[in-house]
């Protein structure tokens, strides 16, 4: 009788299955977008400089330092080249 109720009030388990199938099919054209710019060569370079300091500020106890320009300039390029390509295929 429990296991009826719990049939009734969540649904059918093969249902969320498929549900979950069908959103992993799923690919947001901006993250793919996002993924080749960030293989372009101004990308990754300012990528390497944002891990770098990630590394360099993650291995001290007691740093002032963040990241901040680092990120900045790695999202601000990545953002460019997004823009770029999408914009340029709106035309």
């Amino acid at each position: 009788m429990v296991f009826e109720e719990k049939m009734i009030m969540n649904g059918e388990p093969e249902d969320e299955e498929e549900e979950e199938e069908e959103e992993e099919d799923m690919v947001d054209p901006m993250e793919t977008l996002r993924q080749k710019c960030e293989e372009a060569e101004h990308c990754v370079s300012t990528k390497e400089r944002l891990e770098e300091c990630e590394t360099r500020v993650g291995s001290r106890s007691a740093t002032t330092e963040d990241c901040t320009e680092e990120l900045f300039d790695f999202l601000h390029a990545r953002d460019h080249c997004v823009a770029h390509k999408l914009f340029h295929s709106v035309k």
